[in-house]
């Protein structure tokens, strides 16, 4: 993978998400080429482009400096961003703020837009291709709003674009000096620390977006140079393994003790399902085991009122990551020191439960006696650091990366492409045109056209 295979063989692709934060002396070659100075070309760009937003250099068409930001993409162009910019939040610079935008939901644009001027307003808009359907209609319905209150020419000064397609960037009105590209090698659900990463850059500035760089690329070089057994990511993705494939448990429940990661589950759920959940191996034959699991979590004591009751006593054991902070970045009375006991003490009762004969000891009525019984056994992984930074954020990223990827080389399955993720997109085309109106697909099943007649937007 660090040498440039094409382990994406399905798609023909190198995957070098590495490369993104390899160090700048670092020659990684690609058809001949070293990616690396693309790599440092792109990150010069940015740099360069944040700190005039940030210094307010950038101003838009009335001479306003920006204040809000507003990235619009979807999947790996949203979910890294959006994960980074909460879980950054105390690294932000005051005088900007940002908003995430992913769901084609008319409501979700209109959330973010609200209160928004668009004279002090910049648009990141984020697709590889320009022609991702979720993401171009909400950045065109965007684009309206702008022109509607400061004109067409007011689009090159509140849009930039981060994509390859330069073509498509200029029809939409964005000058291509404003466009960071990427590259195919890149996935998605990689992509954060690519030119991806441009929102988090410009939140927290290029120092800090560095530093979370610098986290990533410590984690890669323990992943490739530090013994089995001593591997984070090998032992990781071992225990994915053991639980998915040998005790068959379905599901990974990933429990951040962090307010600040409140979103790190969801960016995770793409991570590994996206890259594991696959049915068949590198041949094409059916797999023999379970490979990957669901993935769900909360932030904090919130998923104690939430669904620990069915993971201490339901009829499903669900495997649990805790990730732990020994100091908070917002240190106030005892709240760090009450978080941390909780993960502590629900690390130590699902290990162990809470017997029957304990629980006749204190007193409990027999009938009641089953009912507080907790069965214990349920395995959990317990990871902490001293402290939530950019660094260390960088490598707790990484460290899940490298773990999807063993997990995948042991399932032998192809952990970079995502073909599950086209055929409900391809199926929507046709959908589209029924739900205008139109007459549609005659291929479509009985249940599909009730389900248009019934939500058709237009009467027929």
């Amino acid at each position: 993978m660090l040498a440039g295979a094409r382990l994406n063989w399905t798609e023909g692709r190198s995957v070098l998400h590495t490369a993104l934060r390899a160090n700048s002396s670092a020659s990684i070659t690609v058809d001949a080429r070293n990616v690396m100075q693309d790599v440092q070309h792109t990150l010069h760009r940015m740099t360069h482009f944040s700190d005039a937003v940030r210094s307010g250099a950038w101003i838009g068409a009335t001479g306003k400096r920006i204040r809000n930001v507003v990235n619009i993409g979807i999947g790996g162009s949203d979910l890294g961003p959006a994960m980074a910019y909460q879980a950054l939040q105390p690294w932000r610079t005051p005088e900007l703020s940002c908003r995430f935008v992913s769901n084609v939901d008319g409501n979700d644009l209109s959330m973010a837009l609200d209160g928004l001027d668009p004279e002090q307003t910049l648009f990141i808009v984020c697709s590889k291709t320009f022609t991702t359907q979720e993401t171009m209609e909400n950045a065109g319905s965007a684009r309206a709003w702008l022109v509607s209150a400061l004109g067409e020419a007011a689009v090159s000064r509140h849009f930039v674009a981060v994509s390859t397609n330069e073509a498509k960037v200029r029809a939409f009105g964005i000058d291509p000096s404003h466009m960071f590209g990427f590259w195919d090698w890149v996935g998605g659900r990689y992509s954060m620390d690519s030119a991806i990463g441009l929102s988090t850059m410009v939140a927290v500035g290029p120092d800090r977006f560095l530093e979370l760089l610098a986290g990533f690329h410590a984690m890669d070089e323990h992943a490739r140079t530090s013994p089995l057994e001593s591997n984070l990511p090998v032992l990781m993705g071992m225990i994915g393994v053991w639980n998915a494939s040998v005790l068959g448990l379905p599901a990974l429940a990933v429990l951040p003790y962090e307010q600040l990661l409140a979103r790190f589950p969801a960016y995770l759920q793409q991570l590994l399902m996206e890259s594991n959940g696959k049915r068949v191996d590198d041949r094409g034959d059916a797999v023999a085991w379970q490979t990957c699991p669901v993935v769900f979590g909360e932030a904090g004591t919130n998923g104690q009122h939430a669904f620990y009751q069915m993971l201490h006593q339901g009829t499903t054991v669900v495997p649990i990551d805790f990730i732990c902070f020994r100091t908070a970045a917002h240190p106030l009375g005892r709240h760090r020191l009450l978080l941390n006991a909780n993960a502590i003490a629900q690390a130590q009762a699902f290990a162990f439960g809470h017997t029957s004969d304990e629980v006749r000891a204190q007193g409990t009525p027999e009938p009641l006696v089953p009912h507080r019984t907790f069965p214990g056994n349920r395995p959990s992984s317990f990871l902490w650091s001293d402290a939530l930074t950019p660094s260390t954020l960088g490598a707790l990223i990484a460290l899940y990366e490298h773990s999807t990827f063993v997990q995948g080389i042991v399932w032998g399955i192809n952990s970079f492409d995502q073909w599950g993720v086209e055929l409900g997109k391809s199926l929507a085309v046709d959908v589209i045109k029924g739900l205008e109106g139109g007459t549609g697909s005659d291929a479509n099943d009985s249940s599909t056209d009730a389900l248009i007649r019934a939500l058709r937007t237009t009467a027929t």
